[in-house]
């Protein structure tokens, strides 16, 4: 029976099929379908740059914020409705977006709301203010939240690991997960508070586990860097690609550098720098085969704000309104004044064009932060970084706003440890490999390329003591005298307390670090609750109350002459040609070849000069290259140099009011 049904029903089948086509009418064919695009995009480490504003500075800043980064992601969109949109941490601190901490609504919130962010990832500053300020914050946030390695004591996942997104029938499985440096960075404070903070390569594999069947795509959003953290294995994404293969990319964050694309045991991976320069993106292409969705494509990339010919992005009207009363509170609150600064500026004006005068000598602005670090922490010795190569505050009312300007740190603190001579001594080597070794003939400091484009400042500056640096030297035997205030010599054996960063410290203990293996006795954090907690306890704050509650809005700085930088030829009578060469464009500082870092070479006055720099330079001047054809050294020929183009301007001044009446 059932044979005959299956017999009568191909008859009828093959019957329709020769009718239609004896009626002109082709049978159906079914259409291929179309491959099916989705866009991530992902963005991180955006520390408060909500608005186009540098509210540390309380002026625009163009270079990036979360209204330029809407008109780009609106344009994507209307290239590719099916786009997800992505941030794997540290949103809610720096540029003031604390101040609304204690606010009934943070900016960063209602712009990633506005935005319609699909899914955030925690990253370690999201830490920074404590498990209630963080969920007050986060509260408001309507899209997911994942921290996938961080679990409560009982064992469950403090936030999930993952959420699932879809896009035109796609499933997209996102992991978030936080570096597990968060354990150090928040040592001292009780921020992390009844968490457990897991390894995360561990974890992803968890996570893929509970999502396979579940999803198409499995994305990685993780506020870590491609490489591990101070050398400790499981703390970059790189470990997470080689073990975890089941990913098919991974938004990465934390390091502050930009990765358009690399693919790393087939997992694509990108990230996009910090303070919302950029934005990352990821297509993928899907296509069906024998029912099922298969990724047959993937790309990468990271679109800048500021356009190849400087162009920035328009700042987005309708989220900039949105904004407007924080920016307008967070500029009142930046424009608060603390103290009149009296007596001289705190940063003497750069000799050289391109060589920051507050990394090369002692300022009243690095003895101030001294001042305050000593003043809090009672430690012997205290260490310091500034950030900012245009450091700058002169005579006239400190604002808040300078005090941030010029300590670009939002987070760093006061830590005291208990070390020795020796170990100052090996802290205090490292920090000066800051600087290139000189050899006769320099006429400038120059820095080390590596150590001037790492991501924090690594120019440390040393209080509580006297010191020479002197460049002829080699590496690891520069700091010279080395003394207490009151001339007593420092030896090897003896006990300090020195007061730093922690994080800096941490890196000096790390893997290849100046001080690795090393424990030290913690003995004070100006973050402690016992101290000042974590908002109070920042050098920032402590600074500001320094000047309101000890200096009682008054400072009057004095050079104290602590430390020098030696090993340069400073009297040789070419240094001044090449001073005004420089000061006026005819001479330039080296620069990396991207031109992102200035100062990585001295100039040397005995090295041969080359033909192609007589005739670059006297083009310039507008002189006869063939004139300085006989010179043989650069000392020679920037003075010559030097001499012709002061002749020619000499020769150019435009006559006296009395010589026009002759």
């Amino acid at each position: 029976m059932k044979k005959l049904a299956k017999g009568l029903l191909s008859v009828a089948l093959t019957t329709m099929v020769l009718g239609s086509a004896m009626m002109g009418i082709a049978a159906p064919v079914k259409a291929a379908e179309t491959p099916t695009k989705i866009t991530l995009l992902g963005t991180s480490d955006i520390h408060g740059r909500f608005m186009p504003w540098d509210y540390a500075l309380d002026g625009p800043n163009q270079n990036g914020s979360m209204t330029q980064l809407f008109t780009m992601i609106k344009e994507i969109r209307k290239e590719n409705p099916n786009t997800v949109l992505l941030d794997a941490g540290d949103s809610i601190q720096d540029n003031s977006a604390e101040l609304f901490n204690d606010q009934p609504q943070s900016p960063i919130m209602v712009a990633m709301n506005e935005m319609n962010y699909d899914a955030w990832a925690f990253g370690n500053h999201e830490f920074n203010f404590g498990l209630d300020v963080l969920d007050k914050v986060s509260s408001q946030y309507k899209g997911s939240v994942l921290a996938g390695n961080i679990y409560k004591e009982n064992g469950e996942r403090f936030l999930p690991a993952y959420t699932i997104i879809e896009r035109a029938g796609v499933k997209i499985g996102v992991i978030g997960m936080n570096t597990p440096m968060i354990t150090d960075f928040e040592k001292g404070t009780d921020h992390l508070d009844g968490l457990v903070i897991k390894n995360p390569v561990e974890e992803t594999k968890k996570a893929v586990k509970e999502l396979e069947g579940k999803v198409d795509v499995m994305i990685g959003l993780m506020h870590m860097g491609i490489e591990n953290e101070n050398g400790i294995p499981g703390t970059g994404v790189a470990d997470i690609a080689n073990a975890v293969p089941e990913l098919t990319a991974i938004f990465a964050g934390h390091m502050h550098k930009l990765v358009k694309k690399e693919e790393i045991n087939g997992v694509l991976i990108s990230e996009p720098d910090k303070y919302a320069t950029h934005i990352s993106r990821i297509d993928l292409t899907f296509e069906k085969k024998d029912g099922k969705l298969v990724l047959t494509n993937k790309e990468a990339t990271a679109l800048p704000v500021k356009g190849a010919d400087g162009t920035p992005a328009v700042s987005d009207a309708e989220l900039e309104t949105k904004l407007k009363p924080f920016h307008e509170f967070a500029r009142a609150d930046a424009n608060i004044v603390v103290a009149e600064l009296k007596g001289m500026n705190l940063v003497p004006k750069n000799e050289i064009e391109g060589i920051p005068t507050v990394q090369i000598q002692e300022t009243p602005l690095s003895d101030f932060f001294h001042e305050v670090m000593l003043y809090y922490s009672k430690a012997d010795v205290v260490a310091h970084q500034i950030d900012n190569d245009k450091a700058k505050l002169d005579v006239g009312p400190i604002k808040k706003k300078d005090i941030a300007y010029n300590y670009q740190y939002a987070g760093g603190e006061i830590t005291v440890y208990k070390v020795t001579g020796k170990d100052l001594k090996d802290y205090m080597e490292w920090a000066v490999g800051y600087f290139n070794s000189t050899r006769p003939g320099d006429v400038t400091v120059s820095f080390d390329p590596k150590r001037r484009a790492s991501k924090y400042s690594t120019n440390d500056f040393f209080g509580g003591v006297k010191y020479e640096i002197d460049l002829t030297k080699p590496y690891g035997s520069r700091i010279t005298n080395l003394r207490k205030l009151d001339e007593t010599p420092i030896k090897a054996e003896d006990t300090l307390k020195l007061g730093m960063n922690s994080y800096r410290m941490e890196a000096l203990q790390a893997k290849g670090g100046a001080l690795e293996g090393r424990k030290f006795e913690q003995l004070w954090s100006s973050k402690d609750n016992t101290a000042f907690g974590e908002t109070g306890g920042t050098i920032r704050n402590r600074a500001i109350a320094y000047l309101k509650e000890v200096k009682k809005g008054v400072y009057e700085p004095k050079v104290q002459n602590n430390w020098k930088i030696t090993g340069m030829d400073t009297t040789a009578p070419e240094r001044k040609d090449v001073v005004e060469l420089i000061n006026t464009g005819i001479l330039s500082v080296p620069k990396t070849a991207d031109g992102k870092y200035t100062n990585i070479a001295s100039i040397n006055i005995k090295d041969a000069v080359t033909k192609e720099e007589i005739a670059e330079l006297s083009a310039k001047v507008k002189v006869d290259a063939a004139k300085l054809a006989t010179v043989k050294t650069k000392g020679e020929f920037y003075h010559q140099l030097n001499e012709a183009r002061k002749a020619a301007e000499k020769s150019v001044t435009p006559p006296t009011k009395m010589q026009q009446k002759k």
